[in-house]
């Protein structure tokens, strides 16, 4: 069918991510830097994001679309930001948005924790990493304090599991903030194997 939906100029989108969190509908992610459409049925074409684009990038457009399904309303969204998520496949000079407050979570923890997305995905950005299976400590201590020095992130949260394998994620953090020529906090957050808050720094 032919209906009103939103359509986004890539050439003007810097990936800010203000639109994502006005879209009521969860029609929006910021997916290799830009935003995009997850699913036409998803947007219904009101425009609530356009008034927020600082960059003007999203326009009205009638075009063939699927029909809007007004009941993901009750669905659960992602509060994802960018892609990709390993810390191996993440560019530390291409961080979405710069000066963010970055996330390191062990990979368990999402699984485990049932509001990860909500309590802390939403509005940061987020790598992940295992230090018991990724045999490259060297190079993610690199990474991130290429991060905190080039990327200008505000603060560090380490998440991880109440297992001792993950505490060298913790160590990882530790020793890239002491490599860095900035100063940013560190927090910890602990998730329990039951699927628990533990301990939040």
């Amino acid at each position: 069918m032919k209906r009103t939906i939103i359509k986004i100029d890539e050439d003007r989108c810097n990936g800010c991510g203000i639109c994502v969190k006005d879209c009521h509908e969860g029609a929006l992610q910021i997916i290799a830097g830009k935003a995009r459409i997850i699913d036409d049925s998803y947007c219904d074409g009101l425009g609530a994001c356009i008034g927020t684009c600082p960059e003007g990038a999203i326009l009205f457009e009638e075009r063939e679309a699927e029909p809007y399904k007004e009941q993901v309303h009750c669905n659960v969204f992602s509060g994802l930001r960018q892609w990709p998520l390993q810390l191996h496949l993440v560019n530390p000079y291409a961080l979405h948005p710069e000066n963010a407050d970055l996330i390191l979570a062990a990979d368990c923890t999402a699984f485990a924790y049932s509001d990860f997305h909500n309590r802390f995905i939403k509005n940061n950005t987020l790598v992940i990493a295992c230090p018991k299976l990724d045999r490259s400590k060297d190079v993610y201590v690199e990474k991130i304090t290429e991060m905190i020095d080039y990327s200008s992130i505000n603060s560090l949260t380490v998440i991880i599991m109440e297992v001792p394998c993950c505490g060298g994620l913790l160590q990882i953090a530790r020793e890239a903030q002491a490599n860095a020529k900035r100063e940013i906090p560190i927090k910890k957050v602990i998730i329990g194997i039951k699927g628990n808050l533990l301990y939040e720094e």
